[in-house]
C-alpha cells in the first residue's frame, strides 16, 4: 500500500472522519498488490514446470495447492527483497561503467530470487544459477506488466507507474514547482526534417499519430532554416546556449593547437560549450532550475544526464551517466530493455540482409559496431532519455531539453524515407505519447515543444558515385601519391558518443587523420575532414588561413580539380581582392563581400539563402582553407556525403537545411522566418519569458497553459 494511503488510514484511526473516497484508494491500492502478487505467483509455477532446474517441491513430490502456496511465499518474499534491498544494490554500483549496470541488474536479481527460494520452509524452493537469473527476469516483467495494465483506468497508479519508469528515487516537488507556473519542455526529434515530419503525420494513418494529433488540436508548426553546417553540433550549441559562432563543421581542424575538434568527443564539446558561453555571457537556455537530458551541451542546466560535454564531471546532479543508473534501478527496465535490444539487432541484421538480397541502392556497409550502435540509439538512449524526461516533469521542473537520437542513426544507414526509419519515426511518437501522460500529472502544467536540429539529404556517397573519396581527389589536386588502401573514418553520429560515454570507454586522441611518417617533416600532406556533405582541407604547411592566391602557388592544380569535379557543388575561399568566394566550375564566381558574380552563380543551386549562410561561415576564424559543398540536384535533393552515408547532414543541398519547430499556439508565434540556430534560441528564450510572471513578462495564464 503507498505510503499516501497509509498515513491516511493512520489518521482514521485517531477518530476523525475518513472519506469514502480514501477507503476506496486505499482498498484499491490493496487489491492491485495482490493482483502483482498473484501474477508474480502464476509466473513462478508456470516456470517451474517449463525449466528442468527449478523447483518449488520437495523431493517426493507436493500437490499444486502446495506448490501454489510455495510460489506465494517466494514471489512475496522476492517481492518485498526488490522493494526493500534493491535500491541500496543499484546505490553501490555507481561507479561500474553504466551499461554494464545493465547486465549486472540480471545478476543482482538472481541473486535475490536465490535468497527469496532459500527463506521458503523445508528447502521447496531450489533453482541453479543460471535458472535464478531468467526466472527473476520473467518475474519482474510479468510484474511490471501487469501493474501497467492496472493502471491504464487509474489516474494515480498511472502517476505511480510513470515515477517507477522515471525512477524509484523520484523526488516529491517543492512549493515552488508547484505554483501553477507552466514549465517548458524542449523535445528534440533528432535528423527529422520539415518535410519529413509533414509526411509522418499526414493520411488517414500517420506514421505519428500523437504528433499528429497535437498538430490538428493544440500546436502549430513551424520550418526553420539551419546555418551552412547544418548539423547538431552547430544547432544544438547555438539552441542551448545563444550561439555557434566559429562552428564551421561537425568536426574541423585548429592550425594553432595541430588538434580536431570533434563535437561528439566530451573534451571537444566541453571546450566548445566553454566557447559558447564566453561569447554569449550566458550560462545558457536551461540555467533557471533546468534539466539537460541526452544532449552534446548542458545548456546551463543545474541536473545534466547523459550529456557528453560534462562526461568527465562528477559534481551532484551533473554526472553524464546517471540517467542510466535511475532507469536500471529497476529490474524490469533492465528486462524489457535487453530483449528490445537483442530484437532490434535482429531487425538490423535482417533489414540489412533484405536490401543487399534486393539490390536496393543506394547502400552502404551496415557491418562492424554498427548494429551495436543502432540498436543502443533506438532502445536504451530512448528509454533512458524518456524515462529522465518524465521524471523532471513529475518532479515539476522548469525547463526540460532532452535529445532523441534514434531516426538520425538509422537515417544515415538505411535513408531518410525508408521502412526502416519509418519504424522508428512510429516508436519515438510512443515516447512523446508517453510524455504527455506524464504532463497530464505533473505537479504544474506544461508547454511541450517539439524541434529537430537539421534535415536529412539522401543520395549515394561520393566515393560510391565516383570511385575515390575527397581525399584521394585531394591529394591528386596536389600532385600526391594516393594511398592504395584508404583507412575508414569514423561517421558524424552522435549516438556513438553517447555510447562509448556510456559504456565508460576512454575517449581517443582528436588527431589530424594524415599518415603518420609523413607528418614528421615540413612536407605535410593537406588536412581532409567531412561533415556528411560539407568537406573541410587544410593546408597544415601554410600558416593561418592561406588564400586563394597562397593556395594556387603551393598547389597549382588543386583548386581547379575540385571546382571542375561534377560531384563538388562549389569551394569557399578566401580571395586577397576580394574577400570570401565562392568558386565553381568554368571559372565561375560568386564574390560574397559585394555580391558580384562571374558566369553562373556556383550557390544557385542551393537556394536564396545560400549566398548569406556561406558569407557568415566564411568569417569564422577556423574555417578551413578550402571548404567544400557537394553538388545537389535541384529535382531530387540528392547530394553525396564524403562520409560512408546514404542519409547525410552537415552541408547545404536538400533537406537537410529545413527543420522544424512544433510549439503550442497559446504561446507566441515565431515573426517571419526562422534562419539559423541563433534565432531558434531567441525564440526559445521569449516563451520563457511568456511563461514566467515578472516585470515585463507576459505570462501565460495557468488554466490556459492546461488547456
Amino acid at each position: 500500500m503507498p505510503g499516501a494511503d497509509w498515513g491516511q488510514w493512520q489518521t482514521g484511526r485517531k477518530g476523525r472522519s475518513v472519506p469514502v473516497t480514501r477507503w476506496r484508494s486505499g482498498g484499491a491500492a490493496l487489491l492491485r498488490v495482490l493482483i502483482v502478487w498473484a501474477a508474480g505467483t502464476a509466473t513462478m509455477v508456470l516456470l517451474s514446470l517449463v525449466l528442468p532446474d527449478f523447483h518449488l517441491q520437495s523431493a517426493d513430490g507436493d500437490s499444486l495447492t502446495r506448490i501454489g502456496a510455495t510460489a506465494a511465499l517466494g514471489a512475496g518474499a522476492f517481492g518485498l527483497l526488490n522493494a526493500l534491498v534493491w535500491p541500496w544494490l543499484v546505490r553501490a554500483l555507481l561507479l561500474v561503467p553504466a551499461l554494464a549496470l545493465g547486465s549486472l541488474v540480471f545478476l543482482l536479481n538472481g541473486s535475490l530470487l536465490w535468497l527469496a527460494l532459500s527463506a521458503i520452509p523445508d528447502g521447496r524452493g531450489s533453482a541453479g544459477p543460471t535458472t535464478a537469473v531468467v526466472v527473476a527476469a520473467f518475474m519482474s516483467v510479468a510484474s511490471s506488466a501487469t501493474s501497467t495494465f492496472l493502471a491504464v483506468r487509474d489516474p494515480g497508479a498511472q502517476g505511480r507507474r510513470l515515477r517507477r519508469m522515471a525512477g524509484r528515487r523520484a523526488a516529491r516537488p517543492g512549493p515552488a514547482r508547484q505554483s501553477g507556473v507552466p514549465g517548458l519542455v524542449f523535445l528534440q526529434l533528432d535528423g527529422i526534417g520539415y518535410r519529413r515530419l509533414v509526411d509522418a503525420i499526414e493520411g488517414e494513418r500517420p506514421e505519428m499519430p500523437t504528433v499528429a494529433a497535437l498538430c490538428a488540436t493544440t500546436h502549430r508548426l513551424t520550418p526553420w532554416y539551419t546555418d551552412w553546417s547544418s548539423q547538431t553540433g552547430a544547432a544544438q550549441l547555438a539552441i542551448l546556449h545563444g550561439s555557434n559562432e566559429d562552428v564551421p563543421a561537425f568536426r574541423w581542424y585548429e592550425k594553432e593547437t595541430d588538434e580536431v575538434i570533434v563535437s561528439n568527443r566530451p573534451s571537444s564539446a566541453a571546450e566548445l560549450q566553454r566557447r559558447a558561453v564566453g561569447r554569449s555571457g550566458s550560462p545558457g537556455l536551461l540555467a533557471q532550475d533546468g534539466a539537460s537530458r541526452g544532449n552534446l551541451f548542458t545548456g546551463g542546466a543545474g541536473q545534466a544526464a547523459l550529456v557528453l560535454s560534462i562526461a568527465a564531471r562528477r559534481g551532484r546532479g551533473q554526472r553524464s551517466r546517471a540517467g542510466y543508473f535511475a532507469y536500471f534501478s529497476d529490474p524490469a527496465h533492465a528486462a524489457r530493455t535487453a530483449a528490445s535490444f537483442l530484437a532490434e539487432l535482429v531487425r538490423e541484421v535482417g533489414q540489412a540482409v533484405r536490401a543487399r538480397l534486393a539490390k536496393a541502392g543506394p547502400r552502404v556497409s551496415r557491418g562492424g559496431l554498427y548494429p551495436l550502435i543502432r540498436a543502443f540509439a533506438t532502445v536504451v538512449q530512448r528509454d533512458v532519455v524518456t524515462a529522465a524526461v518524465i521524471g523532471d516533469v513529475l518532479n515539476g521542473r522548469t525547463s526540460v531539453y532532452a535529445d532523441l537520437v534514434a531516426y538520425d542513426e538509422v537515417a544515415h544507414h538505411s535513408g531518410p524515407d525508408s521502412r526502416d526509419t519509418r519504424q522508428v519515426l512510429a516508436r519515438l511518437d510512443r515516447c512523446v505519447a508517453l510524455i504527455a501522460q506524464a504532463i497530464a500529472h505533473a505537479p504544474r502544467p506544461y508547454h511541450l515543444v517539439l524541434l529537430s536540429d537539421h534535415g536529412q539529404s539522401h543520395g549515394e556517397t561520393f566515393e560510391s558515385a565516383y570511385g575515390h573519396t575527397l581525399e584521394e581527389l585531394v591529394r591528386i589536386g596536389c600532385g600526391r601519391p594516393v594511398p592504395r588502401t584508404h583507412r575508414r573514418h569514423e561517421t558524424g553520429a552522435e549516438a556513438r558518443g553517447a555510447a562509448r560515454v556510456a559504456l565508460h570507454r576512454p575517449e581517443r586522441p582528436a588527431q589530424p587523420p594524415t599518415v603518420a611518417p609523413e607528418r614528421t617533416g615540413r612536407d605535410r600532406p593537406p588536412v581532409v575532414l567531412a561533415s556528411g556533405n560539407l568537406g573541410l582541407i587544410s593546408l597544415p604547411e601554410l600558416p593561418g588561413r592561406a588564400d586563394r592566391q597562397t593556395i594556387e602557388r603551393h598547389c597549382p592544380a588543386l583548386l581547379r580539380t575540385l571546382a571542375e569535379h561534377p560531384g563538388i557543388g562549389f569551394l569557399l575561399v578566401h580571395d586577397a581582392r576580394h574577400g570570401p568566394v565562392a568558386l565553381g566550375a568554368g571559372g565561375s564566381e560568386h564574390r560574397l563581400a559585394t555580391g558580384e558574380i562571374v558566369g553562373e552563380d556556383p550557390l544557385a543551386p542551393f537556394g536564396p539563402r545560400a549566398a548569406a549562410v556561406v558569407r557568415r561561415a566564411a568569417g569564422f576564424p577556423h574555417a578551413a582553407d578550402i571548404m567544400v559543398n557537394s553538388s545537389v540536384d535541384p529535382d531530387t535533393g540528392e547530394v553525396h556525403a564524403f562520409e560512408d552515408q546514404i542519409g547525410c547532414h552537415g552541408g547545404l543541398g536538400g533537406e537537410q537545411s529545413r527543420a522544424f519547430l512544433m510549439s503550442p499556439r497559446v504561446l507566441s508565434a515565431p515573426e517571419g522566418d526562422l534562419s539559423g540556430a541563433e534565432a531558434v534560441h531567441r525564440v526559445l528564450r521569449q516563451w520563457q519569458h511568456e511563461t514566467r510572471p515578472g516585470p515585463g513578462a507576459d505570462a501565460v495564464p495557468a488554466s490556459r497553459a492546461a488547456r
